[in-house]
């Protein structure tokens, strides 16, 4: 198995998998966000992934993984959350959906797999984990040429520090406490070097801003928070 694991991390979420498709429990922030995530990846895959061959990395219960199938890609979802993927995999089933679940880090996958794909996508995960470029160039060598990949993370700074642990997790408990930690979260310079050292390139790059008074998400040129990386092979 690969290193690049924190088992606190994985742990953390395994603990969760009861409430992953609670749209008001403690996963509720990406029931929130979700729509945005799904809107920007469609209209930047030329406002279609019907047919698509999709990699979701780190699919956690499954809520972004769904929403790309009823876009019509055949979809496959990795986490290393036993919890997690049985509840995804249950989930997919009672609504009708095809979707393959595997229990793998993307670094062994990529080792081990013959797949290329379309698009991939690496939602909140690259700040939990000990080191993200491992991640990125795992998922490049499992992309097609001319694919994309789509990153979501979080800024560095003190505004992010602010807003998404002492806000979200403290005052408005968006999401539990110690769900966040700093010193992982990442600076866009910073993840377009991790981006350019797998040999990708960036093409965009979208703020995904947290409103706290009104509790809500936005997409925007604002980067200062959570923002998510469009690159190409």
């Amino acid at each position: 198995m690969s290193p690049n694991i924190d088992v606190n991390e994985i742990e953390k979420f395994s603990q969760l998998a009861k409430e992953w498709w609670d749209p008001n429990g403690k996963c509720k922030p990406l029931h929130i966000i979700n729509p945005l995530r799904v809107e920007y990846i469609v209209e930047s895959c030329q406002h279609s992934l019907a047919g698509k061959n999709l990699l979701d990395v780190g699919c956690g219960g499954g809520i972004l993984s769904e929403s790309m199938a009823k876009q019509g890609a055949k979809v496959t979802g990795l986490d290393l959350a036993d919890a997690s993927l049985n509840v995804a995999r249950t989930h997919a089933q009672q609504n009708g959906l095809s979707i393959q679940y595997i229990k793998s880090s993307i670094e062994d996958y990529a080792e081990n797999s013959n797949e290329q794909y379309d698009v991939i996508s690496c939602m909140e995960l690259l700040e939990h984990v000990p080191d993200p470029q491992s991640i990125i160039t795992a998922c490049a060598k499992l992309l097609k040429p001319g694919g994309k990949i789509f990153l979501s993370t979080i800024n560095r700074n003190h505004k992010a520090k602010l807003l998404l642990i002492y806000g979200a997790e403290y005052i408005a408990r968006l999401v539990p406490k110690g769900t966040h930690d700093f010193d992982r979260f990442i600076r866009p310079s910073e993840l377009m070097e991790f981006v350019k050292n797998a040999g990708l390139q960036c093409n965009d790059i979208i703020g995904m801003e947290y409103h706290l008074l009104k509790n809500k998400f936005s997409l925007g040129k604002n980067v200062d928070t959570n923002y998510i990386l469009q690159a190409i092979k």
